[in-house]
């Protein structure tokens, strides 16, 4: 008998989380796979986790985060925010199934499941491109150029950035081309030239003394 209630209590405290995060929408678990992190620390095995944490994966680990309604795979390489009903993709990328309709944000691509019915989908951001892929139920990919369906078993690509905001970047980050300063300029050394010659006439026709003196 001590060691059946052990056994029940055990097991109570193990379902007692779930319970918890069910009534929670803004908290689940984290199981990590090989090397992971939750806002910087090592996760060793598990975790709890809530909206507003970061959870990073090495390239060959992944991690899986569980909550009411929600199954997520964090892939190996990845970087993403957690927001309890959303997930970010910072770089990196998730495999989503969910019936409470999270959606997955990669910088401005926003993927949402057309209806709370059970709906899979993979969603990648890599050095800018993000992949979109609808394995089961239909999403809206919304960017700057709208909002499309994406079917059930189709893919797309988008780019991370709006097209406003790259041209922006490159208006911000862009380095003048000239190879030399302004005074190195043909334009520039001609007019310091006359300027020198005119000045040169002026005081040479003010003078009382001519130009080449008969006399030392």
């Amino acid at each position: 008998m001590p060691a059946v209630r052990r056994i029940v209590s055990y097991l109570l405290l193990l379902s007692l989380p779930s319970f918890l995060f069910a009534a929670d929408s803004g908290a689940a678990m984290l199981y990590a796979n090989g090397a992971a992190w939750l806002n910087g620390s090592h996760v060793p095995n598990s975790s709890a986790i809530f909206a507003g944490d970061l959870v990073q994966t090495r390239a060959d680990a992944a991690a899986d985060i569980h909550a009411s309604g929600s199954s997520i795979m964090v892939l190996g390489g990845s970087l993403i925010k957690f927001e309890g009903v959303s997930l970010n993709v910072e770089h990196g990328g998730v495999s989503v199934s969910t019936s409470k309709g999270i959606a997955t944000t990669a910088g401005d691509v926003r993927v949402t499941p057309v209806s709370n019915a059970w709906t899979e989908f993979n969603v990648t951001d890599i050095d800018g491109t993000v992949r979109i892929a609808a394995r089961k139920g239909d999403v809206v990919v919304t960017d700057d150029s709208g909002a499309v369906t994406l079917p059930q078993g189709q893919e797309t690509t988008r780019d991370e950035q709006s097209s406003e905001k790259k041209k922006k970047k490159r208006v911000a980050g862009a380095v003048p081309a000239a190879g030399g300063g302004v005074l190195n300029s043909p334009v520039a050394i001609g007019i310091g030239a006359a300027a020198i010659a005119g000045v040169t006439i002026w005081v040479l026709t003010r003078s009382d003394q001519p130009i080449s003196p008969n006399v030392p």
